[in-house]
């Protein structure tokens, strides 16, 4: 079935999997592809193989109205916008609006997990993304990311030159999930066709605890480990010594708090599900890695 399909972010780290993934698969020509980003020249490599490349800004509602005018499916990919309160949410409720204008028969959009119950500043942007999207009238695939293994490279590399990871996060279980598997997913569903509204959740294969991640850690770096628990307020602290933005320090708590109260405790087969293959497991990805988290 012909479809044209596009993916926004395109110039960023998902997205130029996405895009990767998709080509890689043979089923969708390169001139049914389209990416879009702010600044096209950002996708040279992808217009020399024959995507088409469009401008597309999320703080100009007209150009999202422009960019997806003939797109049969669209991946929404969550921006980066976390500064300013309320501007992310204005940013995908724009790129929602733009798509029903647009006249696109799918949307596609990059959540997270539970963010009906999560304490994640940022998890009222996806929610009510997720809403907008439903009220649309437009079929849809929402796509609820577990945390990026690649998170883990914030933390990790200061934390094995010290030999202790600070955290708040407790015995709460946390699930990882390789980026690159996130991409395979979000391609898979893009040029799936399917016109069935549905939601996935999109996790690793195992929900581990900071200790437990730890000792995989130390395994394959052949460096000790040791996780220290402290309390949310000791942890903000910390954060804001090391000199992060005042705005950031709290999300970046907000992260062990939310896995502490249990709400990335999850394992779904999702991944597996749209890709038919099982997601890169926390050993083998920190193997593979291994040069990322020492330096």
């Amino acid at each position: 079935m012909f479809q044209r399909l596009l993916v926004t972010g395109a110039a960023g780290q998902l997205g130029k999997l996405v895009l990767d993934a998709v080509l890689a698969s043979g089923k969708t020509k390169p001139a049914d592809i389209i990416a879009t980003s702010r600044v096209t020249a950002k996708l040279a490599d992808y217009a020399a193989r024959g995507v088409e490349t469009r401008v597309a800004d999320f703080d100009d509602p007209a150009s999202l109205e422009k960019a997806f005018a003939g797109a049969d499916r669209v991946l929404i990919i969550s921006t980066d916008t976390l500064d300013e309160p309320g501007k992310r949410l204005k940013q995908h409720l724009a790129a929602v609006e733009a798509a029903k204008k647009a006249g696109v028969k799918h949307i596609l959009y990059t959540s997270m997990p539970n963010p009906e119950t999560s304490v994640i500043p940022f998890a009222a942007d996806h929610l009510g993304t997720e809403n907008a999207i439903k009220a649309s009238g437009i079929p849809y695939t929402i796509l609820r990311n577990a945390w990026y293994m690649e998170n883990l490279f914030l933390a990790l590399p200061h934390a094995l030159q010290t030999g202790q990871w600070f955290s708040s996060a407790g015995e709460g279980r946390i699930s990882h999930v390789a980026r690159d598997d996130l991409a395979k997913a979000a391609a898979a569903a893009l040029e799936s066709g399917s016109t069935e509204s549905r939601t996935y959740t999109l996790t690793g294969t195992e929900a581990m605890t900071t200790a437990e991640i730890a000792e995989l850690v130390a395994a394959a770096t052949g460096k000790p480990l040791e996780v220290v628990q402290i309390s949310d307020e000791a942890l903000a602290g910390g954060l804001k010594g090391a000199g992060l933005p005042d705005f950031f320090v709290p999300i970046l708590v907000s992260f062990d708090t939310n896995t502490r109260e249990g709400h990335f405790d999850l394992v779904t087969d999702d991944v597996a599900t749209l890709t038919g293959r099982t997601p890169v497991g926390l050993p083998a990805f920190l193997a593979a890695n291994k040069a990322a988290l020492v330096q």
